[in-house]
């Protein structure tokens, strides 16, 4: 024969053998994965953990706003946003402290808190929702190539309406006024018909019908000027 099978003995032998030389290795392996394990649970229970403290927070601040208590919820908001950087709860709370700044005209502070928000959503849906509000802010302060650039950045697909209305805002504000129709009848393509600001953008984009052409009067022959040969 080309080989003879071992006995059980001479197996036995071998399986000791090979755990003696590699008795470390394999405690060390054991070990390792142990720690691993119970890492990965750890990390997991304090992730879980920081996830409950924040939505304790955001929820103490809408109790705070819904009381109308607008220093509270700026203090909440900016702890969200300091302690739980990664936290869903901290972008809401940057939207809403967006959303107080715009309503008192502080645009800097609205734009700062936006640009926070759009930096650290995770969510490709708020990511566009920070930027579409952030781009109607830059508008606002007559930053119209800024609003475009952000809406060109923005994930596709999400806001499709509203972002194509805020781009033609942007557009028309830079007097490209075919660019701008084309914007807002895409906006309508993609408003669902009973949509609140609907009206608004089909009245916009009525704002922009072309002036009527300008019929050119060519001389008289016997040199009288057009304007009086069509006043006569």
């Amino acid at each position: 024969m080309a080989f003879e099978v071992l006995d059980e003995h001479e197996q036995g032998e071998l399986v000791r053998k090979w755990l003696r030389e590699n008795a470390l290795s394999i405690v060390v392996g054991v070990g390792l994965g142990l720690v691993l394990i119970f890492g990965w649970q750890q990390w997991k229970a304090h992730r879980e953990r920081l996830a409950t403290e924040a939505a304790v927070q955001y929820q103490a601040l809408t109790t705070a706003a819904s009381a109308g208590k607008k220093d509270e919820v700026a203090t909440v908001a900016q702890a969200l946003r300091k302690d739980f950087p990664d936290s869903v709860y901290a972008v809401f709370a940057a939207l809403r402290q967006a959303d107080e700044a715009a309503a008192k005209g502080d645009l800097s502070a609205a734009a700062e808190a936006l640009e926070w928000a759009r930096q650290h959503a995770a969510a490709d849906s708020l990511k566009s929702l920070a930027g579409l509000q952030l781009a109607r802010v830059k508008l606002a302060q007559g930053d119209a190539d800024g609003a475009l650039k952000l809406l060109d950045a923005a994930p596709k697909g999400d806001y499709a309406g509203l972002a194509a209305e805020v781009r033609g805002d942007a557009l028309a504000k830079l007097g490209r006024t075919d660019a701008a129709r084309t914007a807002y009848q895409d906006a309508l393509s993609n408003l669902d018909p009973t949509a609140p600001g609907r009206s608004l953008v089909q009245m916009k984009l009525d704002d922009l019908a072309a002036a009527p052409a300008q019929v050119t009067v060519p001389p008289a022959k016997d040199g009288t000027p057009a304007a009086e040969k069509l006043g006569s």
